[in-house]
């Protein structure tokens, strides 16, 4: 409902002749470089799918290529319609198509966002690092204080420990499910510790996130205002449109938004701004609405058996 809510919001503080230039930026940006886009993705999320089978390699399982890249695929097609819904359908199909329990594959799962987390913080510091001055301001401006995000962080860590604390002392039914649950989750986490090949999944989470990085790169190509921008400049835009990306379902209304009023920061004008946004968030979304649905029905198909 929020994306849908931002949908109309962006459209009504446009005017119309910004509306139709955006439209116009849309239809005559370059095939080849949204292409390129797409190809990247396709890249990211194979490389994520062997990755993924590293983790279950050392809990004893070797799922098939095949079928994990389906899941893959299918997961990011569903958090389109429900956020993180996702995660716990790639869990279920593991564990109804090749045999992996469902906290211990959701286990792997949290393994892979925890990494993704520290990937994306290392790319917010490397956006800081080179955009210093106007990233602190902005910040500044809209009340987001250093103080105040540590005392907010200590809070929440502080709350988590508590929760833990309550269900490692309780008897209660519901919480000794809750710590079985828990117990098959850190067994997941702690697969990475034990894999054999560490530096292949090593190299595999830094494609990820260079092709994440290379999809958004290339766009800057199909507007002509964009080009010029830096690689600096573009970062900035790109952690806007991941934290888009997680706010809302497949960042739908929101990622033009965010990456528009990034841009905007580094002189790009709003019309621009939001085509190269609109480009991007089609291209990508388009690239899982297929794939994702192909998926949805090829893994029950070339799997009766199960």
């Amino acid at each position: 409902m929020l994306g849908v809510f931002l949908i109309f919001y962006s459209y009504a503080i446009t005017s119309p002749e910004d509306r139709a230039q955006i439209v116009k930026y849309i239809r005559e940006a370059d095939p080849f470089w949204i292409l390129v886009s797409i190809f990247l993705g396709i890249l990211s999320h194979l490389s994520r799918t062997i990755r993924w089978n590293y983790l279950l390699e050392p809990m004893g399982y070797t799922p098939r290529i095949r079928n994990t890249m389906m899941m893959v695929l299918m997961a990011y097609f569903a958090n389109l319609g429900i956020p993180r819904s996702g995660e716990v359908l790639r869990a279920t199909a593991l564990a109804t198509y090749e045999d992996v329990p469902f906290q211990k594959g959701f286990g792997t799962i949290v393994t892979e966002r925890v990494i993704d987390v520290i990937m994306l913080l290392l790319i917010i510091l490397a956006a800081l690092i080179s955009q210093t001055n106007i990233i602190s301001g902005y910040l500044a401006e809209n009340g987001f204080g250093l103080g105040s995000s540590i005392v907010l962080i200590m809070v929440g860590v502080g709350g988590l420990f508590g929760v833990l604390a309550l269900l490692r002392k309780s008897s209660n039914p519901f919480a000794v499910k809750v710590r079985s649950f828990l117990k098959g989750l850190l067994e997941g986490v702690l697969s990475i510790f034990s894999m054999r090949r560490k530096w292949a999944f090593i190299g595999h989470t830094l494609f990820i996130w260079a092709c994440y990085i290379g999809m958004f790169w290339v766009i800057k190509y199909t507007v002509p205002e964009t080009i010029s921008l830096t690689f600096g400049q573009l970062l900035v835009g790109f952690v806007a449109g991941a934290f888009a990306m997680s706010t809302t379902n497949g960042g739908i209304g929101l990622y033009p938004i965010a990456v528009g009023k990034a841009l905007a920061l580094f002189g790009i004008s709003a019309v621009s701004g939001d085509a190269f946004g609109w480009i991007m968030w089609i291209a990508q979304t388009l690239m899982v609405v297929v794939f994702g649905a192909i998926s949805f029905l090829l893994l029950p198909l070339l799997n009766r058996d199960k």
